[in-house]
């Protein structure tokens, strides 16, 4: 492990930049500015401007905690996703239950085109819809099931409005006597009182209205149906073709589950991260495993608070949170956070304070589901839980940082774990503006965000994924640009460009972690790729022209 403490650096340009980090056109333009003689009739122009980098005053603006968006019909035009990435969008979530992948394929275009207009990474994350089961058409598309009415599951052909069908054909016959049948998103209970060859009766237990092809939940019914759909297996190889950055997996009861879907992923050339969606009792039971094979987890209270007590829900959130914060692997709370913004500009305040106690639980992201895809207020959702998510952080500032020991296994090098470490602490020791972390995977970046240090941190590097996976990272903010791999062209780089934004002055510190990658030349981009985070530099920000 190298330590350094710099306060003055070559000003030469260094030739390794074109060859090894592929640095922009507008990037070389602006080193070579950066060394333009003050007498020259040119006077050099902005950083910012040259580079369309994003004003990162709004730094001070945007929550250390990421936010995910659901496109729908609500947002799904260019200039509404601009105006929520604006407004602090960091990932944008398809949901595959409901379009399909031409159409997404068309999200994904405009999402991207966005991206690069703004200059800003942004995160893609695909959810397949997984086995959900639901019920089929019902005579008159509803009708409401008052307490001890029997209704029944036939496999086909049904007569009058008390007779179910469902999307599942082998349902009826997985089914026992006393079995609670969940309908409507758990509004509606019925228990299995008899079973014949196609057919299950239920009694009404707990009472309300039933539609057509609503969802079926069956608490603690162990069932046959694969976690991977044909649907799934189709829609993880168009995204994982697509270039997303994230898959999500619904209704996951193993971690061989997980490992299915990362094969398929790599099959079709895709490093996405593998997120496991926790909706399914199963999962609470094998919750340490299922983490650990996992490369990020969501916390899906929609099904979940179906298939376990609702009064248990708090606590198992708290739970998979911790199991998250043991293994360093980010984890996403979901489902109702503002759900009242469907149809109202301002949440509730149980709305609030759910957001802000997930947030001070320890939750690297928060997600809108129905607020952005249908809502009528997508843009202020996402600005309340930007607010929210900075109010609540604002009381956490100050904190120890958080123990990087625990059950850690997050791939990374001893060195790393011991040079990630140590940056955090000297950051914090030192009063540092901003810490750095050049990064070819991501992982080193994700191990900062682990310790939740409130020194703004920009992560670099020359792979453009990369910089959409950190969009997950909490307190990691992703900067496309940046010269990545030459030491000298990223100190003098940052030196300006913190500057300029406001982010640090002239004599203050600024912690750079890297690797072997930073001094070795026109090597660089394979050590980037393969070397241990071995480097940490010290170094005082200079002013223009130094």
């Amino acid at each position: 492990m190298t330590i350094t403490s710099t306060q003055t650096h070559p000003l030469t340009p260094s030739s390794p930049i074109q060859d090894c980090c592929h640095a922009t056109d507008a990037t070389l333009n602006h080193l070579d500015q950066l060394t333009t003689p003050a007498n020259q009739d040119e006077t050099p122009r902005s950083a910012l401007h040259d580079l369309k980098m994003p004003m990162m005053n709004s730094y001070s603006q945007w929550a250390r905690t990421k936010i995910i968006a659901t496109v729908g019909p609500a947002c799904c035009e260019k200039a509404q996703l601009a105006e929520l990435i604006e407004s602090g969008a960091d990932v944008f979530r398809l949901n595959m239950a409901h379009a399909g992948p031409d159409q997404q394929q068309v999200y994904v275009d405009r999402i991207r085109e966005v991206s690069q207009e703004l200059n800003q990474p942004i995160g893609i994350l695909v959810d397949l819809a997984g086995p959900k089961f639901r019920l089929g058409d019902i005579e008159g598309e509803s009708i409401y099931c008052d307490r001890d009415a029997e209704f029944a599951l036939v496999a086909s052909d049904p007569q009058g409005p008390y007779e179910l069908t469902t999307s599942y054909d082998p349902l009826i016959g997985e089914l026992s006597k006393g079995d609670f049948v969940m309908l409507a998103d758990g509004t509606v209970g019925m228990s299995v009182v008899d079973l014949a060859p196609g057919r299950a009766t239920l009694r009404v237990v707990q009472p309300g209205l039933i539609r057509s092809r609503q969802g079926i939940n069956l608490p603690g019914v162990k069932l046959s149906a694969p976690a991977i759909s044909v649907d799934d297996h189709t829609n993880a190889i168009w995204a994982g073709k697509a270039g997303v950055d994230f898959v999500s997996l619904s209704f996951v009861r193993s971690p061989d589950e997980v490992r299915n879907l990362r094969d398929i992923l790599r099959s079709a050339g895709s490093k996405a991260m593998v997120i496991a969606k926790i909706e399914k009792r199963e999962a609470l039971d094998r919750l340490d495993d299922i983490v650990k094979e996992s490369d990020g987890i969501m916390v899906a209270r929609g099904d979940l608070g179906v298939e376990i007590d609702v009064a248990q829900m708090p606590l198992e959130q708290k739970r998979i949170i911790r199991s998250c914060q043991d293994f360093h692997r980010p984890v996403i709370i979901a489902t109702q956070m503002l759900d009242s913004m469907h149809d109202s500009a301002r949440p509730t305040r149980a709305e609030a304070t759910d957001v802000a106690n997930a947030i001070l639980d320890g939750a690297d992201a928060c997600m809108l589901s129905g607020e952005t895809a249908i809502g009528n207020f997508p843009n202020e959702a996402v600005s309340m839980m930007n607010r929210i998510a900075m109010a609540t952080e604002a009381s956490m500032e100050g904190k120890t940082l958080r123990d990087a020991g625990g059950k850690r296994d997050d791939g990374l090098h001893k060195i790393t774990q011991g040079v990630v470490r140590g940056a955090g602490t000297m950051a914090q020791v030192l009063g540092a503006k901003l810490v750095v972390v050049s990064s070819h995977s991501g992982r080193t970046a994700m191990a900062l965000s682990q310790q939740r240090s409130f020194v703004p941190t920009i992560g670099v590097s020359t792979n453009e994924s990369t910089l959409c996976k950190m969009c997950l990272y909490w307190g990691v903010t992703p900067l496309r640009g940046a010269p990545a791999c030459v030491i000298e062209d990223l100190i003098r780089y940052t030196d300006h460009w913190a500057c300029e934004t406001g982010l640090a002055k002239p004599g203050d510190a600024i912690v750079i972690v890297g690797g072997t990658h930073l001094t070795a030349g026109p090597d660089a981009s394979d050590a980037m790729a393969s070397g241990a985070h071995d480097i940490v530099i010290v170094h005082e920000v200079e002013g223009p022209g130094e």
